[in-house]
């Protein structure tokens, strides 16, 4: 197995990679825990949840889809937690993809004012992103992830295991993200086996965390792809998978930044080659989108300030990019359909 430290001074964790790995969180167990509340989905396997020896297990099982990513379930979990007797001293446990870790860190950083949690990542998107960085939140119907909390976990294990029975659409998923690691770090991962590429994304995103813990400047650049990728899941009421959107929405930042004059012609096409080619991602605007109302989601993106705002390619690297023109927006738009339609996804 391979770890991976993420250094925040009193707040420093481990990550842990590779097969079986979920074990490894029981010796980050503080002390005086006595019940364990694991949050979870169906169609997790049980095999999946560590094993806490003497300790009580409660297994709260919360919906799947975006639309119980809600205040609901937070209010659900936080009654039975009452009822369960978990104290401050106690933890949870998320066990599984990207919307368990955000749900599972959010209601411990909210009940009795905050607890412990750790978290065993099943999918590889939230193996790479979504369980690393202390991320967490909620939807509400007027965007996506508004409400939450910056809440880090005391461990977190990426276990292998999980990916052998793996969606091949939630594969893709965590593949989209993988690409945006590509572009922040100027690195070709495919090269390296499994096991170590999920290490070394993780290494990425945990050095960018330790530099900016609460996006107060660098760690923005994770969200490179996103501001479109938000809009299009909103739009297609989550039917578009997130890392679908992402891959699409990093295809999209190129456009908007050549639209702009920021990247060349070849940098764009550097774009493609690696969503396209590289990860083999399909990175195309779904049918009867409307750019319009896709503006009205981007500028409710948590990165706008106070105006229009997008992580975006330079001969610099990535930067965040306020004040972008909607004209621009909507011409990039569409150049980028007009080649999605010339262009075999």
């Amino acid at each position: 197995m391979l770890t991976v430290p993420v250094s925040l001074g009193d707040r420093s964790y481990a990550v842990t990679v590779g097969h079986g790995a979920r074990e490894a969180l029981v010796d980050s167990l503080p002390p005086a825990v006595k019940r364990v509340a694991v949050v979870t989905q169906e169609g997790i396997p049980e095999t999946l949840i560590p094993s806490f020896g003497s300790l009580p297990v409660t297994v709260h099982r919360i919906g799947v889809g975006e639309e119980s990513k809600t205040m609901a379930t937070i209010e659900a979990l936080c009654s039975a937690f009452a009822r369960n007797g978990m104290t401050r001293n106690d933890i949870v446990i998320g066990v599984g993809g990207g919307m368990v870790t955000d749900i599972a860190g959010f209601v411990a950083s909210v009940y009795h004012r905050g607890l412990n949690v750790m978290h065993v990542a099943t999918s590889l998107l939230a193996m790479v992103d979504a369980a690393i960085g202390g991320k967490t939140g909620v939807n509400i119907p007027e965007g996506k992830n508004l409400i939450g909390a910056y809440w880090q976990p005391i461990a977190v294990a990426c276990d292998l295991d999980a990916l052998d029975t793996l969606p091949a659409r939630e594969m893709r998923c965590g593949l989209g993200e993988m690409a945006k690691y590509h572009f922040i770090a100027h690195e070709d991962l495919t090269a390296l086996p499994l096991e170590e590429r999920v290490a070394r994304c993780v290494a990425i995103k945990g050095e960018i965390v330790e530099s900016d813990e609460r996006e107060s400047g660098r760690r923005a650049l994770l969200n490179y792809g996103h501001t479109l990728a938000h809009a299009l899941e909103i739009e297609t009421n989550f039917e578009m998978a997130h890392g679908e959107a992402v891959a699409t929405g990093l295809l999209y930042a190129a456009h908007l930044a050549h639209t702009m004059g920021r990247i060349s012609a070849e940098r764009v096409e550097e774009h493609y080659r690696v969503v396209r080619g590289v990860y083999d991602l399909p990175g195309a605007i779904p049918g009867g989108m409307d750019p319009e109302n896709l503006l009205i989601h981007m500028a409710k993106d948590k990165k706008a300030l106070s105006s229009l705002t997008f992580v975006l390619d330079s001969a610099n690297g990535l930067e965040v990019v306020s004040g972008v023109d909607n004209d621009d927006v909507v011409r990039a738009f569409r150049d980028f359909e007009t080649r999605s339609s010339t262009v075999k996804p």
